[in-house]
């Protein structure tokens, strides 16, 4: 038993070793054919080693731009995204007529998209991402790869809506009434078509409503006139939502508050 572990630990040694020497060695060649032999058996930490040491060496050569796309490629399957992702975008800049190039570019999107955050962290690099699938949808829209990179973007563009929805909501959630009006109107203004429309403009009648009934007694009347304005704009788009019943009470109380409680009569 002794001696066959004593073989086995002299046989990895003598594996690693060679590795070694391969990676001291100046013969190019033999480090390109080995990179590749590495690369396809799915070692890809070793394949990034070597592709590394010689995109130098084969620099305006005809191996040029393979060296550089496996070099991405092996940092991409090697879990090295942060590299994977400058790797590919430098690519793509020096060789922006290669084969390898619309490739090269979607995984640089993967790569960004997998360094994004869920929507309660920062968003910058969920803008990198959106802007660079952009660029590519519009330099290749009729790709293979175009129907993922339209998902990643709505799910992208619903990430950053959220965060600018939930962050002028806070001014609500903190009682900060004017504030939040003014914050879920910024939002709109920005962004017509947020997907969460239907919520902030329901968020922003109940935020004029709330600071208008916590207001002093001579302010009241105005602030009321804008519950109500707020009420017709939410109703005007929404009349069947789930809020209705909610605005509703906001907007009779509002009429009673100003005087207007009684309907308009009907004229036939």
């Amino acid at each position: 038993m002794n001696r066959y572990f004593l073989l086995l630990v002299i046989l990895l040694a003598g594996c690693a070793s060679q590795y070694e020497l391969l990676l001291r060695s100046p013969d190019a060649d033999l480090k390109y054919q080995k990179a590749f032999e590495f690369y396809n058996a799915g070692k890809y930490n070793r394949a990034k080693e070597l592709f590394g040491q010689i995109v130098l060496i084969n620099r305006g050569t005809a191996r040029d731009d393979s060296v550089q796309y496996y070099l991405g490629l092996s940092q991409y399957y090697g879990g090295y995204y942060d590299e994977a992702e400058s790797t590919f975008d430098q690519f793509s800049q020096i060789f922006p007529r290669s084969p390898f190039t619309p490739k090269a570019r979607y995984l640089r999107i993967e790569c960004l998209y997998g360094m994004t955050y869920r929507w309660e962290l920062d968003q910058l690099p969920t803008y990198t991402a959106i802007s660079v699938i952009n660029e590519f949808l519009y330099d290749y829209p009729d790709s293979e790869f175009a129907e993922d990179c339209w998902k990643k973007l709505d799910e992208l563009n619903e990430r950053i809506e959220k965060k600018s929805f939930e962050s002028a909501k806070l001014y609500y959630r903190i009682e900060n009434y004017r504030a939040a009006a003014f914050a879920l109107r910024n939002v709109l203004r920005d962004n017509p078509d947020n997907r969460y429309r239907e919520e902030i403009m329901y968020y922003i009648v109940a935020a004029n409503f709330r600071y208008a009934i916590n207001s002093v007694s001579f302010r009241q009347r105005e602030r009321f006139l804008t519950v109500i304005d707020s009420y017709y704009n939410f109703v005007s788009e929404y009349p069947e939502s789930k809020y209705i019943g909610e605005v509703d009470g906001m907007f009779r109380r509002a009429q009673r508050a100003i005087g207007r409680d009684r309907e308009p009569e009907v004229v036939e």
